[in-house]
């Protein structure tokens, strides 16, 4: 008799248990995500053999569909008992063979509920980031409570902990457990996380609980950078490397009126259009799509092709940049008395054939001309007229012909000669007269500096108008510095310096014009 009871028991343990070819992936699940999910199983003795196969019947198939890996999903399962045992950590399975099996292999712990204990291993050892077997850096992590409600302890604190490391909490109750204390254990929102259900109807919440967990862990496996005009760089996970394969990149405007730039087949995602298609090897992890057009809305779908491992299709919409045509903007820089560098963008090379630049002083200069190849963004303009206002105008020629200018205005700086000479000339023990020689067009007045030997604070400054080519200074420190340095309306010119030599060690000082 106990051996016909304990053959009924295996058969309707076989039957609970799902296998992979009566449940086959969910499309969109397979290389979704990237995290760490940490299931806390109630074996007490509170919970029945059967309710407890139930529940593992039930893991199974919630997570058959994940990609297990390093790079993937990784799963953790601890069970709570009197002593709470980790059945397995996130490094034990990166294949859901090898998870299968262990779901249908692990025995209940019996004894008391000891969730409190439970919780400890799980912050200190199996959710920390970076450590041993530990959870990843910087990825999300989950984790998903099923209990039978009966005397899970004070777990509010210890969750609540949880949350604030940054830990997503669910939880699935097949009790009348107090739902005022279980909903402030999950993370908001809380209709999406806490789910209510008898042990013989767990199926029915296996969608929804996959999606809560998806659309925590989720992973952005494909995006677009670089989007210009007429380009964008796709970027992905390499999920085909190491493995024999290959990438599938299709891309295609998304209204169905355009022509996908020379496309290779019609797409019934855009209801006909036009569409693109390159191929990229298994180590590549990303691709520059060209010839798109300006301002239009594309759809790209990567497909990653293996027969060692099947991924998903994986598909991202961008627009591109309006069309901008150059110049859009002119900058000046390196300004002198003679010269200017200009400047202008975006450099356009594919459509762009050359660029004309005219120039002339305001107000009815002479018109000057150059001409540069469409790859150049830049020119030097010589032989220019000191402290003058040029206009400059840079015309694009576009290969399509049409054309397009933009002016700006630059001033050439002002000639600041040097001085010319300067001399002192002692007159007794702490006076000298100053003489210099500095005339020319547009001089403002000079500036006239002395300053005692090596510092020593003592110090004045003064300035001396244009017609002025002497000074006398009187009451002057010993070894005092005479500089005397021309100014002109932008700038001040190149001065000169000479040092006062006397016989006396005369303290007071001064000056006087």
């Amino acid at each position: 008799m106990e051996s016909r009871t304990l053959v009924t028991w295996m058969l309707l343990g076989l039957l609970l248990r799902p296998s992979a070819t009566q449940n086959p992936a969910p499309e969109g699940v397979l290389n979704c995500c990237e995290g760490d999910v940490l299931f806390l199983l109630d074996s007490s003795g509170s919970v029945s053999s059967y309710e407890h196969s139930r529940m593992l019947s039930f893991l199974s198939g919630l997570l058959l569909p994940f990609s297990l890996g390093e790079d993937q999903v990784r799963v953790g399962l601890l069970q709570v008992g009197t002593q709470p045992r980790l059945e397995f950590g996130f490094d034990t399975f990166s294949s859901q063979s090898g998870l299968q099996g262990a779901l249908r292999n692990i025995k209940p712990l019996r004894g008391d509920t000891n969730t409190v204990e439970a919780l400890r291993m799980a912050k200190k050892w199996v959710l920390k980031p970076g450590g041993a077997g530990g959870a990843r850096a910087g990825l999300p992590r989950v984790l998903v409570w099923l209990t039978d409600g009966v005397k899970p302890g004070d777990v509010i604190g210890p969750m609540a902990e949880l949350r604030e490391e940054g830990v997503a909490v669910l939880l699935v109750s097949t009790g009348h457990g107090n739902y005022q204390v279980l909903r402030q254990v999950v993370s908001p929102p809380v209709e999406n996380h806490l789910h209510f259900v008898d042990i013989d109807d767990m199926s029915i919440i296996t969608d929804d609980l996959r999606d809560a967990i998806i659309e925590i862990i989720r992973a952005e496996r494909i995006h677009v950078r670089d989007v210009s005009s007429n380009s964008a760089v796709l970027q992905w996970r390499p999920v085909l490397s190491g493995l024999r394969g290959y990438y599938d990149i299709v891309f295609s405007p998304v209204s169905t009126g355009g022509d996908g730039g020379g496309g290779t087949g019609t797409s019934p995602s855009t209801g006909g259009a036009l569409y693109e298609k390159v191929t990229q090897s298994a180590d590549s992890s990303s691709v520059k799509l060209t010839g798109l057009k300006a301002n239009t809305t594309y759809t790209a779908t990567l497909t990653p092709e293996s027969n060692e491992q099947k991924f998903n299709k994986l598909s991202v919409t961008f627009t591109t940049q309006p069309e901008v045509l150059s110049p859009a903007v002119v900058k000046v820089s390196e300004s002198g008395p003679g010269s200017v560098w200009v400047s202008w963008g975006p450099l356009q090379p594919e459509t762009i054939t050359s660029y004309y630049i005219e120039y002339s002083a305001l107000p009815r200069g002479r018109l000057h001309t150059v001409t540069v190849v469409g790859t150049q963004n830049s020119t030097l303009l010589r032989d220019l007229q000191p402290d003058t206002t040029y206009l400059v105008t840079v015309s694009a020629r576009h290969a399509s012909g049409q054309d397009k200018a933009m002016s700006v205005k630059v001033c050439t700086q002002e000639v600041t000669p040097a001085l010319a000479d300067l001399q002192l000339t002692t007159v007794g023990t702490d006076s000298v007269q100053v003489d210099w020689k500095g005339s020319a067009a547009g001089l403002r007045g000079y500036w006239l500096t002395w300053e005692g030997h090596q510092g020593a604070g003592q110090r004045s400054s003064f300035y001396l108008p244009p017609d002025s080519l002497s000074t006398r200074l009187t009451h002057l420190p010993p070894l005092a510095r005479v500089c005397v340095s021309p100014i002109y309306r932008m700038a001040r010119g190149e001065g000169l310096c000479c040092t006062a030599q006397f016989h006396s060690d005369a303290l007071s000082y001064g000056y006087q014009s």
